[in-house]
């Protein structure tokens, strides 16, 4: 059965008969599927269409789509298979909430690309040198974090913090802080990420260096390219660890390994 597009706010509301909606888009998908599937328009055990049919359905992104489906998993609708897509669960909730899945990773890493652009060129004509050589040894203890396995970006997240201090804003400081704190309160970010983390994404090295190389140039134009360029390709890391088959993938490896475990303690 078709599902209407969604309603979205318009620019000039005389001209549609839609009413605004203020959810985000990947709420107003997740809700329509969820309303689709408790309809029994989708049936327990039922394939959900394919992303790009998602997309071209509904009228938004792919990655909205995927921020949609993720969130159906997190509340327990749907589950995906390796290799064949997501499925309805055998016995969907009746009552499932869309509550707390408030801010996924791709809108939020947008939102970082966009202010946090503006905040390195602007970094980049106060920063002090030894705000440079924290930026360095921020590099380092990425690297090691990275090796270790540690989970949290820690250095992460101060390597950026310190660019917004760079910029002798307060209110770019706060910015940029609230949204990396907003990483931690969503639950479906949380969800979207430990996914990434799962299949080996980890912050990326080069990329810092090429935003500090800018920074220590004092290049505002080339710090903006390269702090975009870096959570750009942040975007592109998350699709491809959000896919399906990379999810189930690694889901399957830990499975192994944990038999694996349980064989080597029987013995």
């Amino acid at each position: 059965m078709p599902r209407k597009p969604l309603t979205r706010p318009v620019a000039n509301p005389s001209a549609a008969s839609l009413q605004p909606d203020s959810r985000k888009l990947y709420q107003q998908v997740a809700a329509a599927v969820a309303g689709a599937i408790q309809r029994g328009e989708f049936a327990p055990g039922q394939r959900i269409p394919s992303e790009r049919d998602l997309a071209e359905e509904y009228k938004v992104s792919r990655p909205t789509i995927r921020e949609a489906m993720i969130a159906l998993d997190v509340i327990g609708l749907v589950r995906t298979r390796h290799g064949a897509g997501i499925f309805v669960v055998d016995n969907p909730p009746k009552d499932a909430a869309m509550i707390g899945l408030d801010i996924g990773a791709f809108e939020l890493t947008e939102a970082r690309r966009l202010f946090e652009g503006e905040a390195a060129a602007l970094a980049a004509v106060s920063i002090t040198d030894e705000e440079i050589a924290t930026l360095e040894t921020l590099i380092g203890e990425m690297e090691r974090e990275n090796l270790e396995h540690i989970s949290g970006e820690h250095a992460d997240r101060e390597f950026h913090l310190t660019i917004a201090r760079a910029t002798r804003n307060s209110a770019v400081v706060d910015v940029v802080e609230s949204l990396w704190n907003a990483r931690y309160r969503s639950p479906l970010c949380q969800h979207m990420l430990e996914r990434a983390r799962s299949v080996g994404v980890q912050p990326r090295i080069d990329e810092h260096q090429r935003v500090l190389a800018a920074l220590r140039n004092r290049d505002p134009k080339a710090a903006r390219h390269a702090m975009r360029d870096h959570l750009a390709r942040v975007i592109d890391g998350l699709l491809t660890a959000t896919e399906s088959d990379a999810f189930e993938r690694a889901r399957a490896e830990v499975e192994a390994k944990r038999s694996d475990l349980a064989r080597r303690v029987a013995v």
